[in-house]
């Protein structure tokens, strides 16, 4: 069973498979977020939700965890939800976007419509739906 762990952590990329004994208060931001991430697609769900899953982490570590996300809803056949914040991330990940405020959906994009978006035009979709401005400047990353 250790070997089976030692396997799968490899795959991670940090050299957490020869960290096996330590504790995991002991590991970095990323590697607790990829650790978490690995934990939960061996017990094979049929659908992943990730909220902010990237969101606390540095630029280097949040594209680590995010090609592992795709590596995993790839080779685990996952349905994945993924919530951000960040419009970069939501353009150029997955298949659809939706957009919300208050609740709400006021945005639903298919893929073939994504791929010709940038940035700046969901911005300004925001801005023709709501009348305001969007605030968050983790928004307007990208």
């Amino acid at each position: 069973m250790r070997e089976y762990f030692r396997s799968e952590l490899a795959v991670l990329g940090m050299g957490l498979e020869n960290r096996l004994g330590d504790n995991v208060e002991l590991f970095s931001g990323g590697q607790r977020q990829a650790l978490t991430l690995l934990m939960t697609v061996l017990s094979r769900p049929s659908l992943l939700l990730l909220d902010e899953h990237t969101a606390a982490l540095d630029p280097r570590n949040a594209e680590l965890v995010m090609q592992l996300t795709l590596r995993f809803a790839w080779d685990y056949n996952l349905t994945v939800m993924m919530i951000t914040h960040n419009m970069k991330d939501a353009l150029e990940t997955g298949n659809r976007l939706l957009m919300m405020d208050g609740g709400e959906i006021i945005l639903d994009i298919n893929q073939a419509e994504k791929s010709k978006l940038n940035t700046q035009d969901i911005i300004q979709r925001f801005r023709d739906i709501k009348k305001k401005e969007l605030t968050n400047d983790e928004m307007l990353l990208g």
